[in-house]
């Protein structure tokens, strides 16, 4: 199973060598990043259905309203932050969240940050 998680990754190409990085850097550049670019797409649809559920017509608004939104979620809605780091983590294998709960605030952080330039850069 561990096998399967991580053959169904893609691979990102222009990640630059893993000497000399830390622990932490190993890890989003490892496992962060190809997680969260093969959840893109749910990603995306989170995101959706939570501007819905806030009653929010985000297709309408202006693109520096659309960011300014994005920033403000990513800002104050810690419930939000949360259900996104699940759909992340959800997606490791054992020995990486074993190495996760090592770093756990550093990665938090590093997940939110990722996914909130991620929505960014589709606007």
């Amino acid at each position: 199973m561990t096998n399967d998680k991580v053959s169904i990754r893609p691979i990102i190409k222009n990640i630059n060598s893993i000497e000399n990085k830390s622990l932490e850097e190993r890890f989003q550049n490892e496992v962060l990043r190809p997680i969260i670019k093969m959840q893109h797409d749910l990603l995306l649809l989170f995101f959706q259905q939570h501007t819905l559920k806030k009653k929010v017509s985000f297709a309408d608004l202006s693109d520096v309203k659309k960011k300014a939104l994005i920033a403000e979620i990513f800002k104050n809605d810690s419930q939000f932050k949360i259900e996104l780091r699940g759909l992340i983590i959800g997606h490791f294998t054992t020995e990486e969240f074993l190495s996760y709960l090592e770093i756990r605030a550093d990665s938090n952080k590093r997940i939110v940050s990722m996914i909130e330039e991620r929505l960014l850069s589709t606007i």
